[in-house]
């Protein structure tokens, strides 16, 4: 892990390939709390990684909402809490859930795309072979 002590809010957008208005963005919506020196943004390694857990949870799927509730109830002891565990296996559970449904409905619009394509072909086959007949007649 990176052990520098503060960061830029450059240096956190070049490491994450991330826009420094997104940075921004997640401040606003208070997942990061850096200082400030003058207008300058300094954040700390904490800032950091919540950084990284946010883009981590973007990716699983959690909402913002959702990272700042895990967040806050990380941020009411300094190991995290049993009651921040369970919340966290919900999520897990419910993103999982959704992704089942998301895998069925997949399934069921390549079907109908498969059914739509070969009824496209028959009808494609069947005027050609119209067109065949009219012509031979």
């Amino acid at each position: 892990m990176n052990s520098k002590k503060t960061f830029s809010i450059g240096e956190l957008a070049r490491e994450f390939d991330l826009t420094t208005r997104s940075i921004r963005f997640y401040e606003d919506q208070q997942l990061l709390f850096p200082t400030r020196r003058g207008q300058t943004r300094v954040y700390s390694s904490q800032d950091r990684v919540r950084l990284k857990l946010i883009l981590r949870g973007k990716r699983l799927g959690f909402s913002l909402a959702e990272t700042r509730e895990l967040f806050s109830l990380w941020d009411e002891t300094l190991t995290g809490s049993e009651k921040q565990l369970h919340l966290l296996l919900e999520i897990i559970h419910q993103k999982r859930a959704e992704l089942e449904q998301q895998l069925k409905d997949i399934e069921i619009i390549q079907q109908e795309l498969n059914n739509a394509e070969v009824r496209c072909q028959e009808t494609l086959n069947e005027l050609k072979q119209k067109q065949s007949t009219d012509k031979a007649s």
